[in-house]
């Protein structure tokens, strides 16, 4: 099987590296990639974000498979242009994208689907947005409606910061506050059977112990030791099925990788938001960690066949993931700096925000430069790996927090009652 990998980050040298793993499949493209997935595949040059360029691109390789990473591309129309030429692709259509495009939407979604999430407002000028955010009062959320690339979220004491936040988005989804630790639960679907992954918790600010500004995310770790046993199950029965549901009854159907992010509350399961991909950086343990070739998965997802799959194997153990940062992240990140350290790393080093000067030397090309991924028998063990070799890795003004999976090691995570 012959397949193309749309995006450059993180993510999508994860996909490309388990996919390169995977004895059935052969040729393996990703467009426009990164000099990480170079190393493993071959990166095409292509606008992503451009569905006919990108169908272009698949039928000019004549692949088999299409799987589409980011965001943008899906909202944009790219699986749609992809089947339209006749290849199978691993990711949602435009309508059912909107699920992540849209806040409202989703929460329309959800109200329909009698999924359990935050009460929530959707406001377009600064006058509702102020009512709302008094109404529900402190810590206040604001969700730009849109696409913000993990970003558009800010959660504040502050009412003015709050005030402002909308006033800059525009469009704005105002939420309640969501109580206890978040999760992240990932599955395949094919348009009717869920598969889901283990769960993943994700870090979104940028510094140790939850402080500074949101970003896309400085870290992840997989499975969750504190995580109730029938958690999974739950989130199937109650969140992703009814949603995947009410997306088919539209005439919508998901088909690719939902994600879905959970707050574990006092009240019970609560939906804190959808994406419509794989996430980053949880998309890096876990796919690490997956034992089953991911190729077959892709494909049976794509092509409406998931309910033929075995059971998802998983490699024992823990993994963790430590995203490394540009000075200056998530604000005004400083790039062109040089890599160095990378060939004395032997697990795995997933590149975002990398590219080659002309000297061929690597150096930072974005906010979130790269992921390192340790395994171990348990957390302890996948975090010393994880900080023992991202530390082998210099880029001037660089940094990386150092509490990723910290408490959750130290069995210190705790699910209200």
């Amino acid at each position: 099987m012959s397949v193309l990998v749309v995006g450059n980050g993180a993510r999508e040298h994860a996909i490309a590296l388990a996919l390169s793993r995977d004895p059935e499949v052969g040729d393996l493209y990703v467009a426009p990639g990164n000099p990480g997935t170079a190393a493993i595949a071959e990166n095409r040059a292509v606008d992503a974000d451009n569905p006919a360029a990108v169908a272009a691109l698949a039928t000019e390789l004549g692949v088999d498979l299409v799987v589409v990473g980011p965001e943008a591309p899906l909202v944009a129309g790219v699986a749609d242009a992809v089947r339209l030429a006749g290849i199978p692709v691993f990711g949602p259509n435009a309508a059912a994208a909107r699920i992540e495009g849209s806040k409202a939407f989703a929460k329309e979604i959800m109200t329909a689907a009698g999924v359990p999430t935050a009460a929530a407002v959707v406001c377009t000028d600064a006058g509702e947005a102020r009512q709302a955010l008094e109404e529900f009062g402190a810590p206040y959320v604001v969700k730009d409606d849109g696409l913000a690339a993990g970003k558009g979220v800010i959660v504040t004491d502050d009412l003015r910061a709050a005030i402002e936040h909308a006033a800059h988005c525009g469009r704005v989804v105002i939420e309640e506050f969501l109580d206890g630790p978040e999760v992240s639960l990932f599955a395949f679907v094919d348009g009717r059977t869920v598969v889901p992954l283990q769960p993943a918790q994700d870090f979104k600010r940028a510094h140790d112990d939850d402080q500074g500004p949101n970003t896309g995310g400085m870290g992840a770790y997989t499975p969750l030791p504190w995580a109730p046993d029938d958690l999974v199950q739950q989130v199937v029965d109650t969140v992703i099925q009814p949603t995947v549901d009410e997306l088919a009854r539209r005439g919508a159907p998901f088909v690719g990788l939902l994600y879905t992010g959970l707050a574990l509350t006092s009240r019970g399961i609560r939906v804190v938001e959808f994406n419509a991909r794989f996430g980053d950086p949880e998309t890096q343990p876990l796919l690490i960690k997956l034992d089953t070739p991911l190729g077959g998965v892709l494909y049976a997802a794509a092509t409406g066949k998931l309910a033929d799959l075995a059971p998802l194997r998983w490699k024992p153990g823990a993994a963790v993931g430590v995203v490394l940062a540009s000075e200056g992240y998530p604000e005004q990140p400083v790039t062109g700096r040089v890599i160095t350290g990378l060939d004395d790393v032997p697990v795995p080093v997933l590149q975002a925000g990398t590219s080659t000067d002309d000297r061929g030397q690597l150096v930072s090309s974005g906010g979130r430069v790269l992921t390192v991924v340790g395994l171990g028998e348990d957390l302890h063990a996948a975090r010393d790996q994880a900080y023992a070799e991202i530390a082998k890795i210099k880029l001037e003004g660089a940094f990386y927090r150092t509490d990723i999976a910290l408490a959750a090691a130290e069995g210190k995570v705790e699910i209200r009652s």
